[in-house]
């Protein structure tokens, strides 16, 4: 019976690995290397999000998701987190399943899940500020990256040409949207220079530091740069270098309590950040310790502000 209810939801609720092609997105095709990496991460997404349609147990979904590359792995468990999200949306009985994942089998991945949350947030007709209420008050904000995410990676004409941000986030959430929106642009750009500063160029300037560090975590964790490209990135960024190290370290951080680490993460951390991976999440840890939030900016923001003070003071000592 529940694989049969399995089977029902993926054909009702199911997403086609088809929507991860550039080509179907209308992003730029980029060299073909590199679109084809971008290009498996959002399959490997969609993977992870059809999987928690059709498994109801959540340590075997757990086991299946293990079984991606490790490099991607954190995808997949994006993926599934949205799932989930959707499904406690949608389900008359028990609706506990992204929660149970997240403090059960899913918690190394507490990052990503998060993120994938925010996809279900930005496709369900919810109350921004109680669904935000429900997770944790400093990861939590991650939700709005997510969101973010997925309006510039569907909507990306909409996001990017118009600028515009959903009318039901307003205040500090739209900072934490733009970190997002700025990662999908690593995507709808293929990771393209000129196209990633003409995008966040285009934007006012209050807007455009939490663009840059969605780029910096976007790189970092998702990869595409090599060595050069990433010196380049650095110096393009200009004022916002902090930003783009501060995106950087968050995907350090990620991929270790993940424990799945990429070299292409090393490369990153050590251009961006001027440390490893390794001290770079070591900075977001440090930065965590006794924080408060103010009238105005919560404990996201503080870490935030924390973790640029820190490499911007590292940048003027340079």
């Amino acid at each position: 019976m529940s694989r049969a209810l399995g089977r029902l939801r993926k054909l009702i609720l199911g997403i086609s690995e088809a929507q991860a092609s550039f080509a179907r997105r209308g992003f730029r095709s980029g060299e073909p290397d590199l679109r084809r990496r971008l290009e498996k991460v959002g399959r490997t997404f969609v993977h992870g999000y059809n999987m928690s349609l059709v498994e109801d147990n959540l340590q075997t979904l757990a086991g299946e998701l293990d079984l991606v590359e490790l490099e991607f792995r954190g995808f997949a468990f994006e993926g599934a987190a949205m799932g989930l999200a959707l499904l406690d949306y949608f389900s008359i009985g028990s609706r506990n399943r992204f929660r149970s994942f997240l403090d059960g089998p899913g918690q190394s991945h507490a990052y990503m899940l998060h993120v994938g949350a925010g996809w279900a947030l930005a496709r369900l007709p919810l109350n921004v500020s109680r669904f935000l209420s429900r997770l944790d008050p400093l990861l939590g904000w991650l939700a709005l990256d997510g969101y973010g995410f997925h309006e510039g990676y569907f909507k990306w004409k909409r996001s990017f040409e118009k600028r515009a941000v959903p009318g039901r986030i307003s205040g500090y959430a739209v900072r934490a949207f733009d970190q997002g929106l700025g990662r999908s642009l690593w995507f709808v750009g293929c990771a393209d220079l000129g196209s990633i500063v003409a995008g966040i160029g285009g934007f006012p300037s209050c807007r455009r530091g939490d663009l840059w560090s969605g780029i910096g975590l976007a790189c970092a964790y998702a990869g595409g740069a090599n060595r050069r490209a990433l010196y380049r990135l650095r110096d393009a960024a200009g004022p916002y270098t902090a930003q783009v190290a501060q995106g950087a370290a968050f995907a350090a951080k990620a991929r270790e309590r993940a424990a799945n680490p990429a070299m292409h993460t090393e490369l990153a951390c050590e251009i961006l950040c001027g440390l490893s991976a390794e001290e770079a999440a070591a900075v977001t840890d440090l930065a965590i310790e006794n924080l408060s939030a103010t009238a105005t900016e919560p404990v996201y923001e503080m870490w935030r502000q924390r973790i640029q003070t820190r490499f911007a003071k590292e940048a003027a000592i340079i």
